[in-house]
């Protein structure tokens, strides 16, 4: 089997710098570090680029096209935080070196009614139902302790890699009063999840209900907090707690108006989308116009400063405007550069989209760039390790090292 040989890359192997050095990858896999290329090696000419870990982002909701789009970016993971992609569902997936790799809650454990019904159109239409012989999605609504504790075997056992809880009442959306889960009934569906040793993550954007996921003992939180700047106090709990936080600023944005035309005129991120993703992509939520997204970036640097895992991802959904201000894989390159804009290192956002990942989300097998892993790979121009930008100056992406032709 041929070995691919990258040579006088910069790398960064997901937790720190390694200079310049070769990586050769066999099959699926990095067979070593810094060593000389085998004879009749394809080489790989990495001089005056930078090699990274394949990205992860940690919050999307998507489909075949997304994972397809996602992949041209460089990020070869995604983690679903609703939606139907369950493992029943990856086989194929996994498989299918065009697309990026993903993992996925199922739906979320919210009320009839609550959030995110509210985002949707009445005439908005949905995908077609599944096809013959195809088990229906769980709608898994709980209104009390006893359905929260019952739905989480259940989505387990259809596929779920971990357990999402809504708590949300609609105020952040514009929908003020939606039904949203009580502290008993969260609390007995995190419970529930604990006693399988699933992993928990709580959708929480007030700081109110950032304290009830804390008080149910969530192991993540999935979005930050915007309705108010942060307190010493928030910050300290959310540390004590042992949580690991994927702040979205990019959909934080989008719902205080901000768009990502400023992105889609990036020539690098245009020659990559289709129309409807350039649409979207220039449009935005819009839902909270009153937001202070510098006041989001503060937050997102107390919470890094005092220890606890922030890690990157989007809430990439869609290609529709209502759900705007955001496309599959470019929007990850804008959440890294808001995270240097919070005030983190370029090298500590990079370890947020590639090894805090893996390893708060139990992916022991990608993330980093070491002998034996998954050759989940991207070669940039440039050193995004001083200049975060470069992550979008792509030369090349690898999934289980196989090169992407359209990268």
């Amino acid at each position: 089997m041929t070995v691919t040989a990258i040579l006088g890359a910069r790398v960064f192997d997901g937790e720190k710098s390694l200079g310049v050095s070769n990586v050769l990858i066999e099959a699926e896999r990095i067979t070593a570090v810094g060593r000389e290329a085998p004879s009749g090696a394809e080489l790989v000419d990495g001089g005056g680029a930078t090699l990274l870990p394949g990205l992860i982002d940690a919050h999307v909701h998507t489909d075949q096209q997304s994972l397809a789009l996602a992949l041209r970016f460089g990020v070869t993971t995604e983690l679903e935080m609703a939606g139907v992609n369950t493992r029943d569902k990856q086989a194929d997936l996994t498989c299918n070196d065009t697309l990026a790799d993903v993992r996925s809650a199922g739906l979320p454990i919210t009320p009839p009614g609550g959030h995110p019904s509210e985002l949707f159109p009445e005439d908005f239409e949905w995908p077609p139902p599944p096809g013959e012989g195809e088990p229906a999605p769980l709608l898994p609504f709980a209104t009390t302790p006893e359905e929260a504790a019952a739905l989480v075997p259940e989505l387990l056992a259809r596929g779920s890699d971990y357990i999402k809880f809504m708590i949300d009442d609609g105020s952040i959306e514009g929908h003020r009063g939606l039904p949203m889960l009580d502290q008993a009934t969260l609390n007995a569906g995190v419970a529930e999840a604990r006693k399988y040793g699933a992993l928990t993550v709580a959708h929480a954007l007030t700081i109110d209900t950032v304290r009830m996921a804390l008080e149910a003992g969530v192991d993540g939180l999935v979005h930050i907090f915007m309705d108010q700047p942060h307190t010493d106090e928030i910050i300290a709990r959310i540390k004590d707690a042992g949580v690991f936080v994927v702040p979205c600023t990019t959909v934080n944005a989008s719902m205080m108006g901000v768009t990502g035309a400023a992105l889609a005129d990036d020539p690098r991120v245009a020659s990559r989308l289709e129309e409807d993703w350039d649409r979207t992509l220039r449009s935005s939520f819009n839902r909270y116009p009153q937001g202070d997204l510098q006041s989001v970036l503060n937050t997102v640097k107390a919470l890094h400063d005092v220890g606890v895992d922030v890690m990157c991802g989007t809430d990439s959904a869609l290609p529709v405007t209502f759900l705007g201000g955001l496309a599959h894989g470019a929007s990850l390159h804008q959440e890294l550069q808001y995270l240097v804009q919070a005030g983190l290192t370029p090298s500590q956002a990079l370890r947020a989209a590639t090894a805090t990942t893996a390893r708060c989300f139990k992916l022991p097998d990608r993330g980093r760039i070491a002998e034996g892993l998954r050759a989940d790979l991207l070669l940039v121009e440039g050193d995004p390790t001083t200049t975060i930008a470069d992550t979008l100056r792509t030369r090349a992406v690898w999934r289980r090292g196989t090169r992407l032709a359209t990268a």
